[in-house]
């Protein structure tokens, strides 16, 4: 048996003889289903359906929000007494001391002990928590009441009974929560009827506050009921404050939510940015890497110009996307250290450093590709030369082997006189003398086609056919040379005059026209050259030729005078000559005409060098001028470089200071650009003259493009590392001492002056700072190498354990870079104090809103949330599977903690 007393002195329910009954039932029945509607079920009777103690036990569930003991299910006495046991042991474990009212009461349906009950279940679980300003439960519900209508005329809540029975103050409670859901000026206090029915109507409408009590009874009775009237009350109480609190978590959720859904935006962003320029990259490489030579200059030419086109406007731009690409990335590790967020790991193969690896492979394939170009360039040039040389010998040797086989085959011999026998003989020893002389020119062209073979050349199979025909007809011209010698040899016994006159003009009239053909093919010879040094050791051969000319006009007039002789000879003793000198085709007018010839190309090949030299000087020209520009530049750049460097690691000035500073050494270098086109210009007059080399520079224009855009990546990184610790240091409230302070220390422990610390350098530099790592997990974040960083953390104070380093490490570089750069310091270092919202917190506000349920259901998130953010929510809430679920229910819990990176999303 348990008495019902409350440890705080509140009257028993039995000592009230004359409270009204039917108001307590109908009062305390409303309350008991405004919270089993919560549990899918109501009661209609209040003393019959709370005896056998299962709706008993689940009103007490459900206002606790604790589970009570399993109860029992049977329909027996003993099975009711022990459910009712134990819910009133439950009541009695919550400081409420029950006297005069056992289970058997309530199993037997004692009305009076069972509304007592009840009542003493609204003081402790709906009444005794309200607390203002450290006054009992009463007190406190008249305070609120009192301060929720002060404001409104003729309200006056003075206590829980007469006070109300006007309604204007249930009236006043909803207009200063819900202004929207009563006109209370038109209300008016001498019709009390209808201001308790319009807040009653009201309340159950809009506030899920049901009808406790009747209008009539109030105005009917002299003095309502206290308690009915206060039960009624603490539900307007819960109803508000539950919604301001509701309101708060609202706002913190709306807030995280809103943080969340921008950072999602720039990992989309910088998912596709880096996509973009991974696929750019993929398409490029192909082409760069393809080494299928063409087969013409022209088709080369265009090759190079598409490279040059690939160079000015193609590959610029990218070089742009892929500094703003590192600077999002940065910029959005900013952001969610500062949000207390995880940091950002992108796609498998979208890291950072995935795409510098692939730009490096780009450019990798960049550079092999012109040298490529460039090489196969001088190889069609110099294989366009040496086939037109083919074809210039070959058509030469085959206009002089052009009808010998014919001759070499005729059988004339056999009837011929004496003097015609022994012409023939001389005629075939020139032939044999002019057939020696032909074969340096067959080994010539068997060198040529040798060479065009192994450079490869497109057309071989018909430069080696060609080369064939040669050779095979040279082997049958000297089979038949021999074969027709031995038959003259023969028949020379049988012949004994000769014109010995005709033959010396014949021998020494076959190598003096050998030496006019060479002659006339030397000067007509294209040639290649790349410097003036060779082209003056043209000039100089070419001297040295024009110097033998006299002598070589001398030897053509000894052979004219040869033929002279004959003449007079013929003229003077009356010869009969048959046709012309059988020994030699060659005929004084025929070696007039070449050495015509000669002298004709003799002033061309003159100009033709002289062009050249000038076309070597200007290349000459072209290379100075590229040198004197580019061993500016290239030191200029240099020293750029170093004097970002030591920007980056000196301390002069605000951050503000130091920002404009750049911004202004930024705007200087960005100015520097016309000549670096101007250079462009000058490398590209370069390759239009098919300059391959230049001693006067070590630079080249590969190693100035790479060194100018290395210093516009470098200065815009600088820049945004500034503007990075500018945002957390406004975000943390971090002074500009504090940042000296941390810059000093970095920079002490940064003995190489490299940026970066490692983890033994970070260690001792967070020691020297003051920080006592061992007994509290820091929360930092900077550049420096692993070593570097402990280090550091050292000199600042702090007492490192290996597991503790090991956990400041995953922060400060969550790449496992073993680095720790300036600006991961500077967060690591911020955000000790920072006040950040966290998972729990985050969880807790999802609890306000959901009632101080384990779950939320999608109605309740719409109802208290914004829609894109509720929809939000409900789209990425995983099920609920707890034993207390319903249909619908959202786990809060696990969505919490994955906004926090502690779980998956």
């Amino acid at each position: 048996m348990y008495n019902l007393h409350r440890a705080d002195s509140v009257s028993s329910y039995s000592a009230h003889r004359h409270l009204n009954f039917f108001t307590h039932r109908a009062t305390f029945t409303a309350w008991c289903n405004s919270h089993l509607r919560k549990a899918g079920t109501q009661i209609e009777n209040i003393e019959e359906d709370f005896r056998d103690g299962l709706k008993l036990m689940l009103l007490l569930e459900v206002i606790s929000g604790e589970r009570l003991a399993k109860p029992e299910r049977g329909k027996m006495r003993v099975h009711k007494i022990s459910n009712v046991n134990k819910a009133l042991d439950f009541i009695a474990s919550k400081g409420v001391k029950l006297v005069s009212i056992g289970a058997e009461e309530i199993v037997d349906g004692n009305a009076k002990m069972t509304l007592g009950m009840i009542w003493t279940i609204i003081l402790r679980f709906a009444i005794q928590d309200i607390s203002v300003e450290e006054t009992s439960a009463k007190e406190g519900l008249l305070l609120w009441c009192q301060r929720k209508t002060a404001p409104y005329k003729n309200v006056n809540i003075q206590n829980f009974h007469i006070s109300w029975k006007d309604g204007l103050g249930f009236c006043a409670l909803i207009h200063r929560h819900r202004p929207e859901l009563i006109d209370y000026g038109k209300l008016r206090k001498d019709d009390p009827m209808t201001n308790l029915n319009t807040a009653f109507d009201v309340a159950e409408k809009y506030l899920d506050i049901p009808k406790m009590l009747d209008a009539e009874d109030i105005i009917s009775t002299l003095r309502p009921d206290e308690k009915a009237v206060m039960t009624y009350v603490s539900c307007y109480y819960h109803a508000f404050s539950g919604k301001q609190k509701a309101e708060t978590a609202a706002n913190r959720i709306c807030k995280v939510l809103a943080v969340n859904q921008e950072n999602e935006q720039l990992m989309e962003d910088y998912e596709k940015l880096a996509s973009d320029l991974l696929e750019w990259i993929r398409r490029t490489i192909p082409w760069l890497e393809n080494r299928l030579p063409e087969n013409t200059m022209q088709a080369m030419q265009q090759k190079l110009e598409d490279f040059r086109d690939y160079r000015r406007l193609h590959k610029p731009p990218k070089v742009q996307e892929k500094c703003q690409l590192e600077i999002n990335f940065n910029t959005l590790q900013t952001k969610l250290r500062l949000s207390n967020r995880p940091a950002f790991m992108p796609s498998e193969g979208k890291m950072v450093s995935d795409i510098n690896n692939a730009w490096g492979n780009l450019e990798g394939a960049e550079k092999g590709y012109e040298e490529w170009l460039l090489n196969e360039i001088r190889r069609l040039e110099r294989l366009d030369h040496l086939a037109e040389k083919f074809r210039q010998k070959a058509a030469i040797h085959e206009a002089w082997t052009d009808g010998k086989e014919d001759m070499l085959q005729k059988r004339d011999y056999e009837t011929a006189s004496l003097s015609e026998i022994k012409a023939l003989l001389k005629k075939h020893e020139a032939f044999e003398s002019d057939l020696a002389a032909h074969q340096d020119r067959v080994e010539q062209i068997a060198a040529i086609a040798q060479e065009l073979n192994e450079l490869d050349y497109y057309d071989s199979p018909s430069v080696n056919a060609r080369c064939q025909r040669i050779c095979d007809q040279w082997d049958a011209l000297g089979a038949l040379t021999q074969k027709r010698s031995e038959a003259l040899q023969r028949t020379e016994k049988l012949l004994e005059t000769i014109d010995q006159l005709y033959l010396e003009f014949a021998k020494r009239a076959a190598p003096f026209n050998n030496w006019m053909e060479g002659a006339m093919e030397d000067l007509q010879d294209t040639f290649i050259v790349h410097t003036i040094e060779e082209i003056q050791g043209l000039s100089t051969a070419h001297e040295q030729f024009k110097a033998t000319l006299p002598e070589a006009d001398k030897e053509r007039q000894a052979i004219l005078g040869i033929h002279n002789e004959i003449a007079k000879i013929v003229q003077t003793y009356h010869v009969n000559m048959a046709g012309t000198n059988p020994y030699t085709t060659i005929n004084p007018q025929e070696i007039n005409t070449k050495w015509d010839k000669v002298r004709q190309l003799v002033p061309q090949r003159d100009q033709a060098l002289i062009e050249e030299h000038a076309r070597q000087q200007n290349n000459e020209r072209l290379r100075r001028q590229f040198a004197n520009q580019a061993n500016v530049i290239g030191p200029w750049i240099q020293t750029k470089m170093e004097e970002i460097g030591r920007i980056s690691i000196e301390m002069h000035g605000t951050l503000e200071d130091q920002l404009t500073h750049l911004r202004q050494y930024e705007k200087s270098i960005v100015n520097y650009k016309p000549k670096i086109d101007q250079l462009e210009g000058d490398h590209q007059l370069i390759q239009e003259a098919l300059i391959f080399d230049n001693k006067h520079t070590n630079y080249t224009m590969e190693h100035i493009r790479v060194g100018w855009e290395q210093l516009l990546t470098t200065i815009a990184r600088t820049i945004n590392e500034i503007e990075n610790q500018i945002l957390t240091r406004d975000a943390k409230g971090i002074s500009q001492e504090q940042l000296n302070e941390f810059r000093a220390s970095f920079n002490h422990f940064d003995r190489d002056h490299s940026g970066t610390l490692g983890a033994e350098e970070f260690k001792a530099c967070l020691i020297s700072l003051g920080f006592d790592i061992a007994n509290d997990a820091q929360k930092r974040t900077g550049i420096m190498d692993a070593e570097d960083f402990k280090t550091c953390l050292i000199s600042m104070g702090y007492n490192l354990g290996e597991n503790e380093f090991s956990r400041i490490m995953t922060v400060v570089d969550p790449n496992r870079m073993g680095i720790v750069t300036f600006q991961a310091f500077i967060d690591f270092m911020s955000r000790e104090a920072a006040d950040t919202d966290t998972a729990d917190q985050v969880m807790a506000s999802f609890k306000v809103l959901a009632g101080d349920k384990n779950y939320i259901l999608a109605d309740e998130l719409r109802r208290e949330l914004p829609p894109d953010q509720a929809e939000y929510c409900i789209a990425r809430m995983a099920p609920y599977t707890g034993p207390d679920g319903v249909p619908g229910a959202l786990d809060y819990m696990s969505f919490s903690t994955a906004l926090y990176g502690e779980s998956d999303l």
